[in-house]
């Protein structure tokens, strides 16, 4: 996702069934992860209102069935505003409704439904049209507008295997400014695995995929830098920009990336005077695993995300508002990020972001959770549910054109 300009493109992937959807209203029945992650009880608690997610991509189509009324389009920076709301790939409308999609006549389902979305669109290897690839903005200056504004999620579904200055000063800084941001981990599990970005910047959570029976998605990208699981196959999406229909059994680490931006949401709307940090430590003490919170896994970081287990105690204790949760991974050479967080308990959260290297992985060469060397590989989320996430690929094209949506 590097590279100064091009985001990853369309939402295609690791694509498996590319079939139509017979019928919109069948959607929701093919989202099988809202059951295991017992959806529906999370909602009697929250439903992520009062919470705004950035989702950078390749645009949001704010007038789809699900989407209508959640897409806050008047508050996109004018400097990034350009087309905000026109998709050319299809795939940022449909990471939005996977956060925040209220499921109306039959359409995709939010895990997140009372969050509002922020639609950024910029340069992903999906746009071809030179003109409008000059007119739309870069990842960097996206990332740095969102920072300037009041959304408190940036979900980053796009990735290259590029290292991009420009977009890793953008980071940082949007990390000074108490956001969190979350990544796809990749899509390049069954070749090399390389390090995609922005997942393996500091201060990103890098999130990974997992399948219905809990266990890593052979597709999906791993190393030091996965810090959190989430679904990401057989998933519903938009088939192409047309917006006619649905296509199913997607994947990708795209989808499990917004997963994990929904279940944060639903957890900062239910406290919302915590911090970036506490929002985040929650995330990862309530991940499913079976390994050391101290080792995470190089597949699965701290495990598949279960926001259930923290909105079903009203008394849950995120911990230290001003701590990094991930300081291992985000504190390098005496470094440490200098936030305009305040003391106060009741300030709005500004205080230090995540990251997605979380080292320290554990080493896991098979598919089965029936070894100790396997166990980070497949993990059922216990509590109900598996929590499967769609990442973006890694692999980028060039320095200004490397992004690729997965």
């Amino acid at each position: 996702m590097r590279a100064l300009g091009a985001l990853v493109g369309a939402l295609t992937a690791v694509s498996m069934a590319i079939a139509p959807s017979a019928a919109a209203a069948d959607e929701q029945s093919k989202q099988w992860y809202l059951g295991p992650m017992q959806a529906e009880q999370m909602w009697k608690v929250s439903t992520g209102e009062g919470v705004k997610v950035a989702v950078i991509d390749s645009g949001v189509n704010a007038s789809t069935p699900s989407l209508k009324g959640q897409v806050l389009t008047g508050e996109v920076p004018k400097a990034v505003a350009y087309h905000a709301t026109v998709d050319y790939e299809g795939h940022g409308t449909s990471m939005a409704e996977l956060i925040a999609g209220t499921g109306a006549s039959g359409g995709v389902q939010g895990l997140a439904p009372g969050a509002k979305i922020v639609p950024y669109r910029i340069k992903l290897d999906g746009l071809k049209d030179a003109k409008e690839e000059r007119k739309t903005p870069e990842s960097a200056d996206a990332i740095r507008a969102a920072a300037d504004t009041d959304v408190k999620i940036i979900n980053m579904s796009f990735g290259s295997e590029f290292f991009d200055p420009d977009e890793e000063k953008a980071i940082k800084y949007a990390a000074s400014k108490g956001k969190l941001l979350i990544a796809a981990a990749g899509n390049s599990g069954e070749s090399k695995s390389r390090m995609d970005y922005p997942a393996s910047y500091r201060y990103v959570v890098g999130v990974s995929s997992i399948d219905s029976s809990g266990t890593v998605s052979k597709f999906s990208s791993h190393g030091n830098y996965v810090d959190l699981a989430a679904p990401g196959e057989d998933m519903p999406a938009w088939c192409d920009a047309n917006f006619r229909s649905y296509c199913d059994g997607r994947e990708g680490t795209s989808a499990s990336a917004a997963i994990a931006s929904a279940s944060a949401a639903l957890i900062w709307s239910a406290h919302p005077t915590w911090t970036v940090n506490q929002v985040t430590r929650s995330l990862i003490d309530t991940a499913g695993r079976t390994w050391a919170k101290s080792d995470p896994s190089k597949y699965l970081g701290y495990g598949p995300v279960r926001p259930r287990k923290v909105l079903a105690d009203p008394n849950y204790d995120a911990g230290a508002a001003y701590s990094d949760p991930l300081t291992r991974e985000n504190k390098r050479d005496g470094e440490e990020l200098v936030t305009e967080a305040s003391p106060s308990p009741s300030a709005s959260p500004s205080s230090q972001a995540p990251n997605s290297s979380s080292g320290g992985a554990t080493s896991a060469a098979g598919s089965s959770a029936e070894s100790s060397n396997d166990s980070s590989k497949s993990l059922w989320i216990a509590l109900g549910a598996a929590a499967a996430v769609i990442v973006v690929g890694g692999a980028g094209v060039a320095v200004m054109r490397a992004r690729r949506v997965t």
